[in-house]
Parts: structure tokens; sequence; C-alpha cells
């Protein structure tokens, strides 16, 4: 009896403080810390609002892009800041650029300043991405979120898949989805020569097929299913993103998990299939075809070959399975922002539409588009620039602070976050004048360098060793495409059309793009 009791007097003391380590911890989480980092920033310079418990500023933000996607802009505005990134906008217009802002209990930093803005890309080891939210991973993880030794190895062994010889050999596929897409529209036209659409779900199928293809050659249709999960599975991660995480949540039981764990089970299901029949077919001396996940397992072949198949050195199945995700969504989500934007933005002003067009047809004729020549387009290349200027695909991108960290006149502390808000910077006229909002493909007409005045105020793709890996595979993609749209037709906006940019991942059209288009 007196064991008995003994025993249950030592399990009730480890209980309680087990459970008091449990509420320190918790404590110190949700409030001691974000006050500590607080107290340092406010020294430092840096003003926003005052933590609120929990929340932070993510009730208001919440509220101020609910407030913004329940109207439309006008279809002529491209200050579209205000629309997509209210809540920081308005911190710095409280605060000034040195401010700050609250994700619940996470305190992140917004930097502005262009060489600060350097030094944050070129430290990549001092500040990594942010690991705020676990649900991420069942979407992607992969060379996109590795860090270190790891992120390094990853990016060795991809590198060979987006070299220019490589993607020459990807030409003909871009060139047979885009003539695809541009089949579906000529017939969709009226004996009077034009159709009215929406293109944006038409171009959202041409990247993803485009991407299908690439990445998995001879696969691709099996490849496009697995696209399909994965836009289901971006839905999802979107809903578990709208609320704040905690610790553990997504061990729990929810019908939200277990969906998203059931995709992610059949999207790695059906990738391990296609990289063990690749392989099988690799080691009975068939040829890659150039497709990126044939050229990812040579690379990868490669490397473990080197160094005496060392599997520290290449990479796992599992690790392959995850660059696979990273191809399709960031290859696809990329192209087609970009395309759908290109589209609208030449809708409004014909004039370009008609240099462009110009272009095209002194380079290529009708003739399908080449790579010498679509190197050439130097009127489509500005327009490209001044679209990815005031619609950047990512509108901000964030980075961690693990240790005590200078930049530039600057000293950030251990476990705040840093924005980089790619929509403010490529939108603030004191980089780029007062003519900051007007769409002016010329002031690209010398190259980037002349146009932002060698400042880095200019990073749609990210820069420094993480600049995105896939940006002349999405440029080449997106120039061949539209060159051949050009070719066929001329295009308007469409009375139906509503501009109402919004981000979810990306900057999309959040009512589609309703285009009127004549074939020529």
């Amino acid at each position: 009896m007196g064991i008995s009791l003994a025993t249950a007097t030592v399990g009730l003391w480890v209980l309680s403080v087990a459970v008091l380590i449990w509420a320190w911890r918790v404590l110190n989480w949700l409030w001691l810390t974000p006050k500590k980092l607080e107290r340092r920033l406010r020294k430092e310079g840096f003003q926003g609002n005052s933590y609120n418990f929990w929340y932070g500023d993510s009730k208001q933000m919440t509220k101020m892009i609910m407030e913004a996607r329940s109207k439309p802009m006008n279809p002529s505005d491209d200050d579209i800041a205000p629309h997509v990134y209210p809540h920081v906008l308005q911190t710095i217009k409280n605060y000034g650029k040195n401010s700050f802002i609250w994700l619940g209990p996470i305190l992140r930093v917004i930097i502005m300043d262009p060489e600060q803005i350097k030094d944050i890309f070129n430290k990549i080891y001092e500040f990594p991405k942010p690991h705020t939210n676990p649900f991420i991973k069942l979407l992607a993880t992969g060379i996109f979120d590795y860090e270190g030794e790891k992120w390094a190895k990853h990016r060795k062994i991809i590198n060979p898949a987006f070299n220019i010889e490589k993607l020459k050999l990807m030409l003909p596929t871009f060139y047979q989805s885009s003539n695809d897409m541009i089949s579906k529209w000529k017939a969709l036209v009226s004996p009077d020569g034009s159709c009215e659409l929406d293109v944006w779900p038409s171009l959202q199928n041409f990247t993803c097929d485009v991407i299908s293809r690439t990445a998995f050659g001879s696969s691709y249709e099996e490849g496009k299913r697995i696209f399909e999960l994965l836009k289901v599975q971006t839905e999802l991660t979107v809903k578990a993103l709208q609320s704040i995480y905690f610790p553990g949540l997504r061990f729990l039981p929810t019908s939200l998990n277990k969906k998203m764990k059931e995709i992610n089970k059949d999207i790695q299901t059906s990738l391990t299939g296609i990289i063990n029949r690749r392989e099988k077919a690799m080691e009975a001396g068939e040829a890659s075809n150039g497709d990126l996940l044939g050229i990812l397992l040579e690379s990868n072949h490669k490397e473990l070959q080197e160094h005496g198949n060392n599997k520290n050195v290449g990479m796992t199945i599992d690790e392959v399975i995850e660059e696979c995700k990273i191809f399709y969504f960031a290859g696809q989500e990329t192209t087609s922002v970009l395309l759908v934007w290109s589209m609208v933005l030449l809708s409004r002003h014909p004039n370009w539409q008609s240099q462009a067009r110009d272009e095209v047809l002194q380079v290529f004729s009708n003739q399908k588009p080449d790579i010498d020549g679509l190197g050439r387009l130097k009127t489509v290349t500005m327009i490209l620039y001044e679209i990815l200027r005031l619609y950047p695909p990512a509108i901000a991108l964030a980075r961690s602070v693990h240790k005590e960290t200078k930049v530039g006149n600057l000293t950030l502390p251990a476990g705040v976050e840093v924005s980089l808000p790619t929509i403010l910077i490529h939108h603030d006229n004191e980089l780029w004048g007062n003519d900051v909002h007007q769409f002016k493909p010329e002031r690209f007409s010398e190259g980037v360098s002349k146009a932002t005045k060698n400042q880095l105020s200019f990073f749609p793709f990210g820069w420094g060793p993480r600049i995105c890996i896939g940006q002349n595979f999405a440029i080449l993609e997106v120039k061949m495409a539209l060159s051949m749209i050009l070719q066929c037709f001329s295009f308007e906006l469409s009375p139906a059309y509503t501009h109402a940019p919004f981000s979810i991942f990306t900057l999309k059209p959040q009512h589609g793009a309703h285009i009127i288009l004549h074939k020529l």
C-alpha cells in the first residue's frame, strides 16, 4: 500500500512538473518572447502595433484583405499594393519604412532598403527561409525549402536540368502545348472572326500541360493527374493557413488533416511509381528523353558514382519526389500568372501589343518560334519585365533570423522574421520615380541595371545564390506562348473583365481574365 501511494505521489509530481514545463513554454512562446523581441526592435528604431496576445495583427490583416477582395479595382489601375497587401502598406504609412507586423506571436520586420535587401539575399546561411507552418511541407518542400548543405547538394544536382542546352530540348514541348491551346481558341472564333472567353483557365491548363510534359515526358498523362491532386492540396493548405498554427495541430485527426494526408500519400505513391519505372529504364540503358525527371535522375546517378555511391551525397527517392512536386508547383504557378497579366496589360495597352506583334512578326513572320529568335525579342522582354515589376508572382519573400545578425546599421535579434515586400519595392516611387504605377516597358529599354540605377529594386524571382532556379524556363515558356498568341490574335479586355488581383502563394486574377480575341 505504501509503495502504491509512493508511486502515485511520484507520478503526480512528474505530471505536475511536466504540466509546469509545458505551461512555461506556452507562456514563453505566446507572451514573454514576443514582448522581449518587441522591446529590442523598438530600441533599434523600428515601430509597429503593440503585440496583441495570440493574434498579433492577424485579425486586422484578415479583415483588411477581405474588405479589399470584396470590391474590384478600376480596370486601368496598376497601383495594386493597397488591394493585395493592405495591412503592410498601412503599417508603413503609419510607422515609416522601419516597421514591423505581427503574424500571431511571430514578429516580422519589414525591410525596404535595397542595400539591406541585397545583404539579406547574399547571406543565405544567416537568413534561412522560415518554417512556421508544417502544413506547407505537405504541399511541397524540396530545394525551395531546404537550407545549408542539403540545399547546396540539391542545387548542384538540379542545376543541369535548367541549363540553356537542356532548355533548347524543351522548346518543342513549349510549342506543342501553345499550339494546342491556340487551336482550341481558334475553334471558338465566330464567323465574324472573334470570340470572348476567360483565358485564365486556359493558361493554367497550358502551363500544367507544359510542366507535365517537360517533367515526365511519356508519363505526362499520369503527371497531369498528380497536378490535379496538387491543386486540391493547395486549396486545403490555404484553408489550413487561415488559422494561427499551434504546435501539434497537424497531428489532430481533423477532416482537413486526414484529407491532406490522403492526398499527400496518393501523390507520393504515383510519383514513386513513375520514378521507379524510370530508374529501371535507365538501368536497362534507355535514354532520359530530355525531360526534367530524367535529367534529375541522371545528374543524381552521376553524383553518386563520383562519390562511391555515398547516399549522403545524392538524393533519396523521397527527396526526388519532393523536387518533382516543386517542378509542378513553382513551374506552373509562375508562368500562368505572368502570362495572364501579360494578356490583361497588353489588352489595356494596344500600342504596346502592336509593337510586340510587329517585333514577333519581324523575327518569325508566321513561322514556328525558335530559341535564337526568342532571345532577340527586345520589346517583348521589356514588356515582360515591366509586368513582373507591376505584378510580381510572389508579393513578398520571408527569411528567418536564428542568431543576432547585423544588416547594415541594423541589429536584428534571434527569433524575428524578415519580410522583403517585393510588391512595395517594385512600386516605391522613391526608387522608380513618380511614374511608378504606370505601365512603361521603355524603362527597361537599356536593361535591368539601368532601369534600377544599379540598386536592388527589382527581384521578381528573388536574387543572389537562391534566385529561382527555373526563371529561364519560365521566361522562355512565356515568350513562346505569347509570341504564338500575338501571331494569331489581337485581343482586348471584355466588358465582363473585373480587375481584382489577389495573392494566394502567387498573384492571381480573382475573377479570371475575360478577354475578346480577334483572329488575325
